[in-house]
């Protein structure tokens, strides 16, 4: 019988990781993202089509988690006192966008498609509260969460969170079969909670996780992190609170601890696979006869629903600050409904304040908008690439510098250095706005151009310039332009920057006058200071030095011969660089 209950139980487990293993590569492969794989992954196997899953609320419920321990380890990466630094915009840009949004699409569910005042503001306060979910993968993903737009992203997420305690106790209020009370005892109990956790948090946390460390074993402190989380995540769902949010003070209240490293690893597994089956779930939750039967509506509520909060996010974001690019892409992220919608329109429906109909179309609908991010963002990226925003920036046009360089990043900006120090004239274009508003900032006179276009080239003054260096980080890109300079600017000399040995080879045979790659001078010096550090003389240090760049030499010869053709002409292999005596890599590093 435990043999059959096993089965019964490891079954439905492979199903659901061979859904996600075979749609979300293949949606990544075909640049859809991972998010939209794991929603139709959800919806094949979800009741609407094969039928493998039919209690999804709980599977949703469960997949929960995930959210959980997203919004905590985000919060070891915050300190209290960045927190705090935060409460204008949370309790700022939160409360005018979350405020404004309820009654922009409250408005238009009432203008448009003829719903009372209650139901209009129930279907537009779901619909606000984004979802967290999708907003943090993306911003993890791209590594923007540490920006100062990220930093107004999580505020406005966290507002967000707050804010289901308060709507729910109006939807309490709203309810034909609540006498009152139920609203202000949810928020009072909410307030009570939250003070619980804080103050659990605050001195507790600490020397739990000091025991912990004295067994000395792994699975105890791993163990003792998912406790804390899933004990403040309990905190919270007890007190009518989001999960995700006591989750997030934990680890914030767990941001300045000597543990924090430890746990954020522990919990890091656990996170991405249950993210993975919360995505999944939401897939599976979506009812496909309701899509048949109201299909018109839908589609109807979902265009309006977005064009309405869209203007709002733009509008808010424009108010404080940000820039049209910067406020296109946060409006991307923040067009669809989330999770919490979810929780707030079946709160209603069990209240009597909209029914059954109402719920099934309004949560279809903000699944629709969770499953049409990605495509949004794809869009809005796509877009904003193609349209630049110019202000305070010129075009390249009649440069005439000696030496032209092509990108402006970290690595341009130290390789001028040494020409403008000899009173070389350079002409410098690069194609990120923002960087060439930067360095103008700093004195530094940089022009907008793709290196990749003759007629870009052309303007820079490539067919003048004695020499081209080529500093941007994308190895295609690269190969282009020198494919190009060779063909029409036969004059100047060819110097890149390389990403790695396979691009050094690529490079090396294309002909280049001069390749590096980008990390290897830098890496030989801390190997260097390495040795040093550890007392050997130096002249141990430059003979190792010097062996071991002869030796990368010699290999990455015999790479670039071993590749070519017989009697594909000459293959010019840059010479060994003088190893740096030790007075010059101090010099270097000061």
């Amino acid at each position: 019988m435990a043999d059959v209950s096993l089965g019964q139980t490891i079954g439905p487990a492979i199903v659901l990781m061979g859904a996600a293993v075979a749609a979300v590569p293949l949606f990544r492969r075909l640049g859809l993202g991972s998010v939209l794989g794991y929603f139709t992954a959800g919806v094949l196997v979800g009741p609407s089509v094969l039928s493998l899953f039919t209690d999804t609320l709980s599977i949703l419920h469960f997949s929960e988690l995930g959210v959980v321990m997203f919004l905590f380890v985000i919060g070891l990466e915050l300190r209290p006192q960045k927190l705090w630094s935060m409460r204008g915009q949370i309790f700022g840009l939160g409360l005018l966008q979350v405020a404004l949004g309820i009654a922009a699409l409250a408005l238009t569910g009432m203008l448009v498609f003829g719903l009372s005042a209650p139901v209009a503001f129930i279907a537009g306060a779901g619909f606000v509260l984004s979802s967290t979910a999708v907003i943090m993968s993306v911003l993890q993903d791209r590594g923007e969460v540490s920006t100062p737009e990220g930093q107004q992203s999580v505020s406005i997420l966290l507002f967000e969170d707050l804010m289901i305690v308060p709507l729910l106790a109006v939807v309490a209020l709203l309810s034909p079969l609540s006498d009152g009370q139920a609203g202000w005892t949810s928020i009072l109990l909410g307030i009570g909670a939250l003070l619980v956790l804080i103050g659990v948090a605050k001195w507790g946390l600490n020397p739990f996780f000091a025991l912990l460390a004295r067994a000395r074993t792994r699975e105890v402190m791993s163990a003792g992190a998912l406790l804390v989380v899933l004990a403040a995540a309990w905190l919270m769902d007890m007190a009518g609170l989001s999960m995700a949010m006591g989750a997030f003070l934990a680890g914030v209240m767990l941001s300045s601890s000597s543990y924090r490293h430890q746990i954020e690893s522990d919990v890091e597994p656990f996170r991405g696979l249950l993210m993975g089956l919360f995505f999944l779930a939401v897939g599976m939750s979506l009812d496909l006869s309701v899509v048949a039967a109201e299909w018109l509506l839908l589609l109807a509520m979902l265009f309006a629903f977005t064009l309405a909060k869209g203007a709002v996010v733009f509008g808010v974001a424009r108010v404080f600050g940000s820039s049209v690019h910067d406020a296109i892409h946060r409006t991307s992220m923040f067009l669809q409904g989330g999770e919490f919608a979810f929780v707030l329109y079946a709160a209603a429906a069990t209240g009597g304040v909209i029914d059954a109909r109402a719920n099934s179309v309004f949560t279809t609908v903000v699944i629709f908008s969770m499953a049409l991010t990605p495509l949004l963002m794809i869009a809005a990226d796509r877009f904003l690439r193609s349209a630049p925003q110019m202000h305070g920036v010129e075009a390249a046009q009649n440069l005439s510098g000696r030496v032209l360089i092509i990108g402006f990043g970290r690595f341009g900006q130290i390789a001028s250095q040494l020409l403008l120090a000899k009173g070389v004239h350079l002409s410098v274009i690069d194609s990120n706005p923002d960087r060439i508003r930067e360095a103008e900032r700093f004195g530094f006179k940089v022009f907008f151009g793709d290196g990749t276009r003759l007629d870009t080239l052309h303007h820079s003054g490539a067919g003048t310039a004695d020499a081209l260096i080529v500093c941007i980080n994308d190895p295609k890109a690269a190969l282009h332009i020198v494919e190009l300079a060779q063909h029409e600017f036969p004059q100047a000399k060819i110097l890149v920057r390389s990403y790695d040995r396979g691009h050094a080879v690529e490079l090396i045979r294309a002909g280049v006058d001069f390749e590096i790659r980008e990390t290897v001078e830098s890496a030989y010096q801390m190997g260097a200071a390495g040795l040093r550090a550890l007392g050997f003389a130096e002249i141990e240090v430059e003979e190792a030095a010097e062996d071991v760049r002869r030796r990368d030499y010699e290999r990455l010869s015999e790479q670039v011969q071993g590749n070519a053709m017989s009697g594909a002409g000459h293959l010019h292999v840059r010479p060994v660089p003088e190893p740096l005596s030790g007075a010059r890599a101090h010099q270097t590093r000061a």
